[in-house]
């Protein structure tokens, strides 16, 4: 049997190593025939020695000059195309490249061009960017049902809710409930948020993730994104979405059915796990991680979220109500928010206050067009720079 060619958006990023590893161990299953990285092109050399693919490209300016001397040399001992056309070779690879499964991990907006490309191709799409429905939903997946492309989620809120409702009637769907860890300040004092640092908001108690949605993970702008994203991968309004604070992540997500029945998805914190079963399925291979112990079940706890610790989630559920270009200002505005408080340039709070100050500016478009949402994307990274 022919194995799965991949081609990995993000090879550098945690989702990109954790694909990696599954590519490894079932090596007669998968391959990567194109991969990309951005700044950590040092990651992504040596995945090339490794994996050797057709193409692999280093989409930053600054990290392709200086990477061109190693190319050079790992070029006369694999024969692997190189690019280093920047923003867009991404969308290039996707168009052009032969592949069965993109894996989209590149974090932000500029992942959603190849994801759209994809698309349009008609590929599996193994989406790790939740971006690209936040931003595009009813685009998004208007182009995959003319084209018979696959969204399937790697998200492990996501992917544990696609397994949910696995041979089930939508219309029977009550409510679709994502759970959240809660992050480092399920706990802390309101007051003292004021004043928390970077290094304290990078301190995560359950997931081991990049920098960018670490603290996604610690303000809830994660789940408020997951709830978006969730609006259009599954065509659910959201008046039939919720969210439980779960700080074990064991439980990942849950569905609720008309007849008071939930069906739930446990697991291990691995992303190996939604990973692979985004490329298997849908079959389900053997995943060598540790599975859950049996006897730390009675310590398993959910709570009500509570909305004046994390408006962000608040704000999130009335984005995903509004839709239109919202999305995309929401998105963008917590990009470049994230960005300026890792940077030590704003507070910890300032984060939110960025972001819901950008969405009540916006003139909200209901039906947007592409180009309406990338004007929407411009406008609100420059209010949040501003």
């Amino acid at each position: 049997m022919a194995r799965t060619r991949i081609l990995l958006l993000g090879a550098s990023g945690s989702i990109g190593a954790s694909t990696l590893d599954v590519v490894r161990q079932h090596a007669d299953k998968f391959e990567i025939t194109g991969m990309s990285a951005g700044r950590r092109y040092l990651q992504l050399l040596d995945a090339v020695r490794e994996f050797r693919p057709a193409v692999a490209c280093i989409c930053d300016p600054q990290a392709a000059i200086e990477a061109r001397g190693a190319v050079e040399e790992l070029k006369s001992k694999v024969k692997t195309e190189w690019r280093f056309d920047g923003a867009h070779a991404m969308a290039e690879l996707a168009r052009e490249l032969d592949y069965d499964v993109l894996l989209a991990s590149v974090t932000g907006a500029a992942g959603l061009p190849a994801v759209l490309e994809a698309a349009k191709r008609g590929k599996r799409i193994a989406l790790a960017n939740k971006e690209s429905l936040v931003m595009t939903g009813p685009i998004l997946t208007a182009i995959c049902k003319q084209t018979g492309a696959e969204l399937l989620p790697v998200d492990s809120e996501h992917s544990a809710i696609f397994q949910c409702l696995r041979g089930e009637n939508r219309a029977e769907v009550k409510r679709i409930i994502l759970t959240a860890s809660g992050g480092p300040f399920r706990t802390t004092p309101i007051a003292e948020l004021e004043n928390v640092t970077v290094q304290q908001a990078l301190k995560h108690p359950t997931w081991q993730m990049g920098p960018k949605i670490t603290i996604d993970s610690s303000t809830l702008f994660n789940k408020a994104l997951e709830v978006i994203e969730a609006r259009w991968l599954f065509d659910v309004p959201r008046s039939r979405l919720d969210a439980v604070i779960h700080p074990q992540s064991v439980v990942h997500s849950m569905v609720e059915f008309v007849d008071a029945s939930i069906i739930a998805h446990l697991g291990p914190t691995d992303m190996k796990i939604p990973i692979q079963f985004a490329l298997s399925y849908p079959a389900r291979i053997a995943q060598p991680v540790p599975t859950w112990p049996w006897e730390k079940m009675a310590t398993l706890t959910f709570e009500p979220v509570d909305y004046k610790r994390f408006p962000a989630l608040e704000l999130g559920f009335e984005v995903a109500e509004a839709g239109g270009t919202l999305g995309a200002v929401f998105n963008a505005a917590n990009e470049i928010a994230v960005e300026r408080f890792l940077a030590g340039d704003i507070g910890y709070l300032d984060i939110y206050r960025t972001v819901a100050k950008a969405c009540e500016a916006h003139s909200n478009i209901a039906q947007p067009d592409l180009d309406q949402v990338l004007a929407a994307d411009k406008w609100a990274r420059e209010q949040a720079r501003s």
